[in-house]
Protein backbone atom coordinates (compact mmCIF):
# COMPACT_ATOMS: atom_id res chain seq x y z
CA UNK A 1 0.00 0.00 0.00
CA UNK A 2 1.32 3.43 -0.94
CA UNK A 3 1.07 6.25 1.58
CA UNK A 4 1.24 9.98 0.85
CA UNK A 5 1.32 12.95 3.21
CA UNK A 6 -2.15 14.35 3.94
CA UNK A 7 -3.22 17.74 5.26
CA UNK A 8 -5.88 17.49 7.96
CA UNK A 9 -7.70 20.23 9.87
CA UNK A 10 -7.66 19.82 13.67
CA UNK A 11 -11.16 19.42 15.11
CA UNK A 12 -10.21 21.39 18.25
CA UNK A 13 -8.10 24.38 17.18
CA UNK A 14 -8.70 24.38 13.41
CA UNK A 15 -5.02 24.43 12.44
CA UNK A 16 -3.97 22.42 9.38
CA UNK A 17 -1.42 19.70 10.21
CA UNK A 18 0.31 17.05 8.15
CA UNK A 19 -0.41 13.36 8.63
CA UNK A 20 2.82 12.03 7.14
CA UNK A 21 3.25 8.87 5.12
CA UNK A 22 5.39 7.45 7.93
CA UNK A 23 2.69 8.11 10.50
CA UNK A 24 0.10 6.51 8.23
CA UNK A 25 2.30 3.43 7.86
CA UNK A 26 2.68 3.24 11.65
CA UNK A 27 -1.10 3.56 12.16
CA UNK A 28 -1.70 0.80 9.60
CA UNK A 29 0.85 -1.48 11.29
CA UNK A 30 -1.05 -1.12 14.56
CA UNK A 31 -4.38 -1.90 12.88
CA UNK A 32 -5.68 1.65 13.28
CA UNK A 33 -8.03 2.62 10.46
CA UNK A 34 -9.09 6.16 11.43
CA UNK A 35 -7.01 9.25 10.73
CA UNK A 36 -6.19 11.51 13.69
CA UNK A 37 -8.72 14.30 14.28
CA UNK A 38 -6.50 16.48 16.47
CA UNK A 39 -3.12 18.08 15.78
CA UNK A 40 -0.15 16.88 17.85
CA UNK A 41 -0.40 19.91 20.20
CA UNK A 42 -4.09 19.34 20.95
CA UNK A 43 -3.54 15.58 21.41
CA UNK A 44 -0.75 16.34 23.87
CA UNK A 45 -2.90 18.82 25.80
CA UNK A 46 -5.77 16.30 26.06
CA UNK A 47 -3.67 13.44 27.47
CA UNK A 48 -3.35 14.64 31.08
CA UNK A 49 -7.13 15.06 31.32
CA UNK A 50 -7.74 11.38 30.53
CA UNK A 51 -4.77 9.76 32.22
CA UNK A 52 -4.36 11.80 35.38
CA UNK A 53 -3.83 9.93 38.65
CA UNK A 54 -6.98 11.36 40.26
CA UNK A 55 -9.21 10.07 37.46
CA UNK A 56 -7.61 6.71 36.87
CA UNK A 57 -9.29 3.37 37.45
CA UNK A 58 -6.70 2.46 40.10
CA UNK A 59 -7.56 5.58 42.05
CA UNK A 60 -11.28 4.77 41.89
CA UNK A 61 -10.73 1.14 42.88
CA UNK A 62 -8.53 2.05 45.84
CA UNK A 63 -11.14 4.54 47.10
CA UNK A 64 -13.82 1.86 46.80
CA UNK A 65 -11.69 -0.62 48.74
CA UNK A 66 -11.02 1.94 51.47
CA UNK A 67 -14.73 2.57 51.76
CA UNK A 68 -15.42 -1.12 52.37
CA UNK A 69 -12.73 -1.44 55.04
CA UNK A 70 -14.36 1.16 57.25
CA UNK A 71 -17.95 -0.05 57.02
Amino acid sequence: MSFQDKSIQCSDCGIIFTFTAGQQKFFASKGLTNEPRRCPQCRKSKRPQHHGPAGSWASYASKAMLGREYQ
